[in-house]
């Protein structure tokens, strides 16, 4: 005990538990990319049938697991959050279809420059100076990773990739705000608007099942991001909005790697460049963050 009465503050194993959340969940977004690929079925319905397994996954661990206290319930950064990222989601499949998947996946992760923005005006989270230059360095080495695939665009699909981004950077910030209740409440709050959104073009869009498109699905919805969505509303709690998406550019990394563990497909010289950057910046932000922290 301090000499006060008071416990001694414990900032440090919080934020680290709030990183190491956040990096998990990376992991489980990036493997996306691998299982859309093994369905063969129209983007809006993956989206849709994804969102809608991972809603009643969430609210199953709702209930199997209560919460105790209710915290805080703040409606506007609530349904702002949930809409934001369902607005992500959707808009992303959409660039994806209309633009190469590197310039989809680089304009979506131009989110921690919104985060960093919007959170400084809204929540008065001021970006510090290891913040600015870790978002200067990810933005140099997303182009070298992406900059082999960087061609074949189109301005409609860049445009919307660019949207996916500011909505993104929105919604960390909107669960930010929801740091003293509950900001997985946004995530599932997501996946029932992207459910109700898209689902409805099963009708039109009628898939074929499989054994492995059902896997595949079940295991998006449950795992990739499902569990990601839990992960992300209790790290966004312990970590600052703009730290929680520098430690998401684990994603794009770690995306081309279960590409070549299942296809043999290699990087290129350029794109190990830009990930060793990345890595680099954010390890650099976040150990400095936390010196200052201490």
């Amino acid at each position: 005990m301090k000499p006060n009465g008071l416990s001694p503050v414990n900032h440090r194993p919080s934020s680290h538990a709030g990183e190491g959340a956040v990096l998990l969940c990376a992991l489980f977004w990036s493997t996306s990319g691998l299982f859309i690929k093994l369905i063969d079925w129209h983007p809006l319905i993956i989206a849709g049938l994804r969102s809608f397994v991972a809603a009643l996954f969430m609210l199953t661990i709702r209930f199997l697991f209560p919460r105790r206290g209710k915290g805080k319930r703040q409606p506007f950064p609530l349904i702002a959050g949930g809409l934001a990222y369902a607005l992500t989601m959707i808009c992303f499949v959409i660039a994806n279809k209309l633009t190469s998947s590197a310039n989809a996946i680089l304009l979506e992760y131009s989110a921690p420059v919104w985060a960093a923005l919007l959170g400084w005006v809204l929540i008065k989270e001021r970006p510090h100076w290891e913040h600015w230059l870790a978002l200067a360095l990810v933005m140099g080495g997303l182009y070298l990773f992406f900059r082999d695939g960087l061609a074949g665009g189109s301005l409609l699909g860049d445009g919307i990739a660019l949207l996916a981004g500011i909505f993104f950077g929105i919604n960390s910030v909107c669960m930010r705000m929801q740091k003293e209740g509950n900001p997985s409440d946004s995530m599932l709050c997501a996946h029932i608007i992207t459910s109700l959104c898209c689902l409805p073009f099963l009708l039109i869009f009628p898939p074929t099942f499989t054994v492995q498109s059902t896997f595949s699905i079940l295991f998006m919805g449950i795992i990739q991001i499902g569990c990601a969505s839990l992960l992300f509303g209790f790290g966004i709690k312990r970590i600052p909005a703009v730290q929680a998406m520098l430690t998401a550019m684990a994603e794009p990394i770690l995306n081309p790697v279960w590409v070549l563990l299942v296809t043999g497909e290699k990087p290129s010289l350029s794109a190990l460049m830009g990930g060793g950057i990345i890595v680099t910046a954010v390890l650099i932000s976040t150990l400095v963050s936390k010196r200052r922290g201490a």
